[in-house]
């Protein structure tokens, strides 16, 4: 195994609600958590730490549900879990089931990936459908019964990302954006980077279920959360390339350029309707989703 290159070290934790949710559970949301936390700077995820914080009471055929699926998604992500720790709270102390996280991987020389990076004329690319998480887990959180198979896109993106850098080692920024969705992280980008993003409405894909059950609950995707997505800004005439390395993973098959990077207004999102208007994409306020992750 080759180790060579700057380490990369991350922490997190989870207290997701409800712990089971169309597509997922805490313990694959952890373990895709860290890894794309991981992966967001160009490193790959090698080692996991899990530590759990159980409550009184708790379910064991529960627990080995998410043990199992710790198990599945570790391996499918490519990373060892060579740690952890459990300890048991008194009923009601906490909700079932919390989980705190480490991950440790390695960014290859010659990758610098920051959000600091972004460049007047770079292109925005989204890797895929937004808002399939936040609405996921709301649905089942409320008992809204949409009907409809909206599942989590809870992924680990490391794979993805290493496709990408073989296309363009010189990826200026990553992001996954998880609370606040896609609008926050594009401003976070915006404001460290001291460029404007301008992006268009029609090139950002969501699906029908997302965007009715939007409307119903009076979200706008924009602020939804995302775990199996990512947003890269990449230099122009990288942009096609990356595209289709990403085209090619299953966890970037619907990803798509929705915009660039320009140097004046620095700090602001904006985004052109299909009308042709543009507005403001401000950073989101509050939480929009509570114990989404």
């Amino acid at each position: 195994m080759d180790f060579r290159g700057r380490l990369a070290f991350t922490t997190d934790s989870y207290v997701v609600s409800p712990i089971f949710f169309p597509g997922g559970d805490i313990g694959r949301l952890a373990v895709c958590g860290t890894v794309n936390d991981l992966a967001m700077s160009g490193a790959r995820p090698l080692y996991l730490s899990l530590s759990f914080i159980i409550e009184e009471g708790f379910l064991q055929s529960e627990l080995d549900q998410v043990v199992d699926s710790i198990r599945k998604t570790a391996e499918e992500a490519g990373v060892e879990i060579v740690t952890g720790d459990t300890k048991v709270v008194p009923r009601g102390s906490a909700d079932k089931l919390f989980i705190n996280t480490a991950g440790i991987g390695i960014v290859p020389d010659g990758v610098n990936i920051s959000g600091s990076n972004a460049r007047a004329g770079d292109r925005v690319i989204l890797s895929g459908t937004i808002g399939d998480h936040g609405i996921a887990v709301i649905s089942r959180r409320e008992e809204l019964g949409f009907s409809t198979n909206l599942q989590s896109d809870c992924a680990p993106l490391g794979g993805l990302v290493a496709e990408m850098l073989d296309a363009c080692p010189d990826i200026h920024c990553l992001r996954d954006p998880t609370r606040g969705g896609l609008a926050t992280s594009l401003n976070e980008l915006a404001k460290q980077s001291g460029v404007s993003i301008r992006i268009e409405e029609e090139k950002i894909p969501v699906r029908e279920e997302v965007l009715a059950a939007c409307e119903m609950l009076g979200f706008d995707p924009l602020y939804v959360a995302n775990e199996g997505k990512l947003v890269a800004i990449v230099p122009a005439e990288d942009a096609d390339r990356v595209l289709r390395a990403m085209r090619k993973n299953r966890y970037g098959k619907d990803a798509a350029i929705i915009g660039e990077v320009g140097a004046e207004k620095p700090g602001r999102v904006l985004m052109k309707t299909p009308l042709g208007a543009s507005r403001i994409v401000d950073m989101l306020t509050g939480d929009l989703l509570p114990r989404i992750c």
